[in-house]
């Protein structure tokens, strides 16, 4: 099988609820990646997100640096076009953020174009090993922007349907603000329903061992992203303070820097990102990594489910999934099932990553 060419894509979807965090309020995602085929007929699809903006700049990164390189290539080489795209062209400018992005969507376009040569869904060509229906927590319900009242009321709705672990954001300026609206969210689902809590990264270690302090009383599951991502030292002397497990890895953007929090003990659970860190290719061996350590996986929702749903099921060390379930109708053609907490087995061949062509003619903007 030989690579004929690829086209790159970039979507723009707005969403029906603003989502807030401590960084930023997202009112609509961009969807870039590329559609890449073969001589075969058989044609893969890859994409990372944005959170509305700078996807114009992930497909230059694509047009110039890495879809001319394609050409010609056997797609089931996947891990020789990897180690050529990360040494070539990109390499000089960037190592992660945009560069690393692009080269996410090429590499799971690759696995999308192996899966379906093989008539079969990725995590079963990835050797799966936990088939069936797989536990998931949501995050949806826990936006900064949503007020007390509201917290309450999607919290109470999620456990109506199923679920058994929400996660909700904090980062506020006042601390004890935090503390209030976590234990409002505890009084409502109880003590059996796993809580975590994100701060996307906006203390300093002081606030940050602060709030461990206050927040511990409410037996929370995790403390996500609660400093500066590169700053592994830091993260290593809260873990040691704090009895709150530490989660990380959406902003990681490569296997060395997951070595590096692993091997330092400033990480309990690893929340690799495929659609950042490289790759179905480079997120293997991330998880591996976490296996060898005895550390549980839970990646970031950052392909909206899409590729992660196939990836949990391919790994003996994930625990769950996280799932953003912001529309009444995705824009993929296999969406994402969801029933009673958990996510549905994906059986249809590929990586579940083709766009509809509806939402394609809808929301294509370049």
């Amino acid at each position: 099988m030989k690579i004929t060419g690829a086209e790159s894509f970039l979507l723009r979807t707005p969403l029906e609820t603003a989502m807030g965090d401590s960084m930023q309020t997202v009112r609509a995602l961009e969807f870039v990646g590329l559609k890449v085929h073969t001589d075969e007929g058989i044609s893969g699809t890859g994409y990372t997100i944005t959170v509305g903006h700078g996807g114009s700049v992930i497909q230059e990164v694509l047009d110039s640096l890495y879809i001319p390189e394609l050409t010609g290539k056997d797609p089931f080489r996947v891990k020789e076009i990897w180690q050529q795209l990360y040494y070539g062209k990109a390499h000089w400018i960037g190592r992660a953020g945009a560069t690393t992005m692009a080269q996410s969507a090429v590499d799971i376009a690759l696995w999308d174009i192996i899966a379906k040569s093989a008539g079969r869904p990725l995590w079963q060509v990835l050797g799966g090993c936990r088939p069936g229906a797989f536990p998931i927590y949501n995050t949806h319900a826990g936006w900064l922007n949503f007020s007390k009242e509201q917290l309450a009321a999607e919290a109470s709705g999620l456990l109506a349907q199923g679920y058994t672990a929400l996660k909700m954001k904090v980062g506020l300026a006042d601390t004890r603000e935090d503390y209030e609206r976590v234990k409002s969210v505890r009084e409502v689902i109880g003590d059996k329903v796993l809580l975590m809590v994100d701060a996307n990264q906006t203390w300093d270690l002081m606030q940050a061992r602060i709030a461990a302090r206050m927040l511990e009383e409410l037996d929370l599951t995790w403390i996500e992203e609660p400093m500066h991502p590169d700053d592994v030292k830091a993260h290593g002397r809260l873990r040691g303070w704090s009895s709150t497990p530490l989660a990380l890895g959406e902003h990681l953007y490569s296997t060395q820097a997951f070595r590096d929090y692993i091997t330092d003990g400033a990480v309990d659970v690893v929340q690799v990102d495929v659609c950042r860190v490289g790759g179905v290719t480079p997120w293997l061996e991330v998880a591996s990594l976490a296996q060898a350590h005895n550390l549980r996986v839970c990646p970031h929702c950052g392909d909206l489910m899409q590729v992660h749903q196939h990836l949990v099921r391919a790994i003996p060390n994930s625990w769950y999934l996280e799932v953003i379930p912001i529309w009444k109708e995705g824009p993929f053609k296999q969406q994402i099932r969801l029933e009673g907490g958990k996510c549905l087995t994906p059986e249809e061949p590929g990586a579940a990553t083709e766009f509809s062509d509806q939402a394609f003619e809808k929301y294509r903007i370049s």
